[in-house]
């Protein structure tokens, strides 16, 4: 399959400025990265903040990041190091050093007016603060960085038998040999992802040593006011991370509505620092027709905003995607003389698709057209299993209802499509009570 990542900065007359990346895959859409420009994403920036207030009734502290808002850090995602005090800021604080979570309740561990090191796990929503860990996880293209853990993890998709073994075994060995160790001895825990099959030594070397300077970098800021010590990546490089650990034969920038921001220059530096396989495919479309234009990108990503979405093939039939305030439903509904199993089964690719476009998340249920066959049942949930397999935003398929209806969870990746683009839509959003399950 061709695959090409378009990139670009765009200021239209009405509605918010944007930044999109779309994954174009033999010419069609695949996924889709957008952000405002003038209200980036919090989720995956490091800050330096500064606990306010513990409250043990929630088991949680509230900490201030510098927004204005403070911040909900709950007990489990406070992290202590090994032998000293809290990871992060403070005269003497321990650095370079395993944490593990505190034993007992949070203010054990923690204290008003500390300086700590946090990561934004979601961003603020109306009156609720980001949500925020103290296990800091740093994600490139083949590896993620945990440097308050310990250890080397292969991806269990890497997959099973003995040729899927002898590569795991080589990832360890690469990984270890290449990541940086501090003077003490130790380099962190690292997660070696299933895209790393089969990459180069030297690739693995230069995304680790990056990593490990990033946070080298955050963990030497010591005690202040908070601030922002690792932004978080925008939808560029957000697609850079995600899409590139498979190949992608062109990597096509406009910026040229970027308001004085160099976005071209800003990931060719990127791509320099830690991706430098991407710098051959990484290029600047010339002036003339905006790169989205091109295959009416701008066309498909507006029909994403609408609730109707026809299926092609042979199976005739749509679906038709509704958001309320506790879930999404979506309706499979089948052509007049459509064989209800083919109209299913057909549905089911585009439904993962239309799930990643459109950024859906928390609770989602599908009402397919009813199979009274169990063998059938099983099929169609076997296949919906595989197609939302792949997705980065961890989707889980709970299986069907007795009443025909398939529930199914998606991790909440920032605010969705229709929240992005809407000239007035509310700030990003933290999860709610009903999306526990999917973190």
């Amino acid at each position: 399959m061709a695959r090409e990542l378009h990139i670009d900065v765009t200021l239209p007359a009405q509605g918010p400025a944007l930044r999109r990346a779309a994954v174009l895959t033999d010419g069609v859409l695949s996924d889709l990265y957008i952000d405002r420009v003038e209200r980036p994403t919090l989720a995956g920036a490091v800050i330096r903040g500064r606990v306010t207030r513990i409250v043990a009734g929630m088991n949680a502290a509230f900490v201030d990041i510098g927004t204005g808002r403070d911040g909900l850090l709950p007990a489990p995602d406070v992290r202590v190091p090994q032998g000293g005090g809290p990871q992060g800021g403070g005269k003497g604080a321990p650095k370079d050093r395993p944490a593990a979570r505190p034993q007992g309740p949070i203010g054990t561990a923690l204290r008003a007016g500390q300086t700590i090191i946090v990561q934004v796990k979601a961003d603020p929503v109306g009156a609720k603060g980001a949500l925020l860990s103290m296990d800091v996880a740093l994600p490139g293209r083949f590896l993620v960085h945990t440097p308050l853990a310990a250890g080397i993890h292969v991806s269990k998709r890497l997959g099973q038998g003995a040729s899927a073994a002898a590569e795991r075994a080589r990832l360890t060995t690469v990984v270890r040999d290449a990541v940086p160790v501090s003077g003490q001895g130790w380099a962190g825990g690292w997660i070696v992802r299933a895209a790393a099959a089969g990459v180069p030594a030297d690739w693995l070397a230069q995304e680790a040593e990056a990593l490990a300077m990033d946070w080298r970098g955050a963990a030497r800021a010591g005690d202040g006011p908070p601030a922002t010590l690792l932004a978080a990546p925008h939808a560029g490089i957000r697609a850079l991370m995600e899409q590139t650990g498979q190949p992608v034969s062109a990597i096509l920038v406009d910026d040229r509505a970027a308001a004085g921001q160099d976005l071209y220059a800003e990931l060719r530096r990127w791509c320099d620092d830690r991706a430098a396989d991407l710098l051959p495919t990484l290029k600047r479309v010339p002036t003339g027709l905006p790169l989205f234009d091109g295959g009416d990108l701008d066309g498909a990503i507006a029909t994403l905003l609408r609730p109707r979405v026809p299926l092609r093939g042979a199976a005739a039939g749509s679906l038709v995607i509704e958001r309320t305030e506790a879930l999404t439903v979506i309706d499979v509904n089948g052509g007049e003389k459509g064989d209800p199993l083919a109209v299913n089964l057909a549905a089911v690719p585009e439904i993962a698709r239309q799930l990643r476009l459109r950024n859906v998340g928390g609770i989602v249920v599908v009402d397919f057209i009813n199979l009274s066959r169990p063998p059938d049942r099983e099929r169609l949930i076997l296949a919906l299993t595989g197609a939302v397999a792949d997705d980065p935003g961890n989707t889980q398929v709970y299986g069907m209802s007795r009443l025909g209806l398939v529930e199914m969870t998606r991790q909440r990746r920032g605010p969705s499509l229709l929240d992005l683009v809407a000239a007035d839509a509310p700030a990003p959003g933290v999860l709610s009570d009903d999306d526990d399950a999917v973190m």
